[in-house]
């Protein structure tokens, strides 16, 4: 059983940037893949970005591309997503998650439910 905690969130002037982390404990994620959704409130979670498990593929949801970053470090276990230019719409709850997805799966912007292990999550607010 895995556990990931997330940190980092926070409040943010548009056109800002944070950094969100998370930290997995209980398993191995160097074989997994890692990715960040987020949920806003009235709204369905919805994928952010995903890595693989080397590191070497990464994907975005198309409104995020060119602004956030995701990166992983296998020896540490954990996760991060670097935003920038961050807009009052990308305020959200912000999940970490852990799945077995290939990256065709990845390249489609997985639901959400085909994560296997979920954070409890990180506010990000981003105020106009």
């Amino acid at each position: 059983q895995a556990q990931l905690v997330e940190s980092g969130g926070g409040l943010v002037q548009a056109g800002g940037s944070l950094r969100v982390s998370c930290a997995v404990s209980g398993r191995t994620i160097s074989s997994y893949v890692m990715g960040w959704f987020r949920q806003a409130p009235g709204k369905e979670r919805e994928f952010v970005a995903a890595v693989s498990w080397s590191g070497g593929n990464t994907f975005y949801t198309d409104s995020v591309k060119g602004r956030f970053t995701i990166s992983r470090d296998n020896a540490k276990n954990t996760v991060d997503l670097q935003m920038s230019s961050l807009k009052p719409e990308d305020s959200a709850f912000y999940y970490c998650a852990v799945g077995d997805l290939n990256d065709f799966e990845l390249s489609r912007s997985p639901n959400f439910r085909a994560m296997d292990y979920w954070g409890k999550g990180t506010l990000l607010t981003v105020s106009s």
